[in-house]
C-alpha cells in the first residue's frame, strides 16, 4: 500500500495529511482557507492521489503558519508513501495552460530538496488570500517530500489562474513521477541504488 497519514501538532496549527498514491484524485480538504482548499483540490484531482487535508490554524493572525504547515505535513506524507521508491518512473514534468496562464513543472522525487521558483504574481492578493503564500507552500512542500521542483511561468495576467496553473502542473508532472515503472517494477530509479 503507498499510502501515509501524517498528524503535526504544533502551537500554531493542528493538522491531519492522508494521502493515497494509488487513488482516483478523491479529496477533502478542511482548512478553513476557501482558495487553499480549491488548490489542493486541483492538487489532488489532477495528480490522481487521493488527498484528505485537515488543519486547524492561528488564522486570527493570518494563513500563512496554516499553508506552510499543510505543505510541510502533505510533503511528509508523500515521502511516507513512496517508501524506497522502488520501481517508480521519479521524473515528471507538465506545461499546463489556464486561459492567459502557462507554467512549466519539472520535478523530481529525488531525495534532494530544491525550489526553483520564477512564478511572479501581478497582485498581491487572489480575494484574501496572499499570492505569496503558493511560494511557501512549494517550498514547505517540496522540502518535506525531498523533491527538486521547478516552477516557471512563462505567461499570464491573472493571479489566480498563474495559481491554478501552478497547482495542476506540479499536479500532473506528480502523477507521472509516483507511476509504476512495469520495465523496472523492482528497481530503486538511481545508479547509486538509493534515493
Amino acid at each position: 500500500m503507498r499510502s501515509a497519514s501524517v498528524t503535526r501538532k504544533t502551537a500554531e496549527t493542528d493538522i491531519t495529511v492522508m494521502v493515497d498514491l494509488d487513488g482516483t484524485g478523491s479529496m477533502d480538504m478542511a482548512t478553513g482557507i476557501g482558495f487553499f482548499d480549491h488548490m489542493l483540490d486541483q492538487l489532488a484531482r489532477h495528480s490522481l492521489i487521493d488527498m484528505k487535508v485537515k488543519c486547524a490554524g492561528d488564522r486570527h493572525i493570518d494563513d500563512h503558519h496554516s499553508v506552510e504547515d499543510c505543505g510541510i505535513a502533505l510533503g511528509q506524507a508523500l515521502r511516507e508513501a513512496l517508501g524506497d521508491k522502488r520501481g517508480i518512473l521519479r521524473y515528471g514534468q507538465c506545461a499546463l495552460p489556464m486561459d492567459d496562464a502557462l507554467v512549466t513543472c519539472a520535478l523530481d522525487l529525488s531525495g534532494r530538496p530544491f525550489l526553483a521558483w520564477n512564478v511572479p504574481f501581478p497582485t498581491q492578493k487572489i480575494g484574501s488570500f496572499d499570492t505569496e503564500l503558493v511560494r511557501e507552500f512549494f517550498q514547505a512542500f517540496s522540502t518535506h517530500a525531498g523533491i527538486t521542483l521547478h516552477l516557471d511561468l512563462v505567461r499570464g495576467v491573472n493571479s489566480h489562474h498563474i495559481a491554478e496553473a501552478a497547482f495542476k502542473a506540479v499536479a500532473r508532472a506528480l502523477r507521472q513521477a509516483v507511476e509504476s515503472d512495469p520495465r523496472r517494477a523492482h528497481h530503486v530509479p538511481s545508479t547509486k541504488g538509493a534515493l
